[in-house]
């Protein structure tokens, strides 16, 4: 069995000949293609509602990944801040409008919302073509043995950044 490899410093990202799967960043914030397989429907072909929760945090991960922030150092220095971390997600709006269908290729939009003393809402989008599916909110909270931490301050630097540079996506 290999061993585990270490988390990624921002040169191995930069190297990564697989960064291209984690979407783009575009003015406002991120995009992440999806295609839509067998896996993500019902039995009628239409894309299972939780499974856009899926898409969803794979596109808020890989918008961090794009804005620089390497999440093993970022797990690294919460541990040394907070010990007992973790991110939680506090609240979650969904509003489902359209279906997506099996191999339909959907492009989710991330865009950070607010940056607050501990936690991160976020606006995303689900769309096909300029079709709106799917919109929500969530906000990620940091906690600590039970407790809303601070959230640590190389995270908060670089979503503050994409705030600042955000319109809407």
């Amino acid at each position: 069995m290999s061993a585990r490899p270490e988390p990624f410093t921002p040169e191995a990202l930069k190297s990564d000949p697989y960064l291209h799967l984690a979407g783009r960043l575009v003015p406002g914030g991120h995009v992440l293609p999806v295609r839509v397989y067998y896996e993500d429907t019902d039995f009628s072909g239409i894309v299972y509602h939780a499974n856009y929760l899926k898409f969803m945090e794979r596109a808020r991960s890989d918008h961090l990944r794009l804005i620089g922030v390497v999440q093993g150092d970022l797990f690294g220095e919460a541990l040394a801040e907070a010990p007992g971390f973790a991110f939680v997600v506090r609240s979650m709006e969904l509003q489902f409008l359209r279906p997506a269908r099996i191999d339909d290729v959907l492009e989710v939009h991330t865009s950070p919302a607010e940056v607050a003393g501990a936690s991160i809402t976020l606006a995303q989008k689900v769309m096909r073509g300029g079709e709106l599916l799917v919109e929500g909110k969530v906000k990620v909270a940091f906690v600590s043995q039970g407790r809303a931490r601070r959230i640590p301050d190389s995270l908060r630097a670089a979503m503050k950044a994409a705030l600042e540079h955000a319109s809407p996506a």
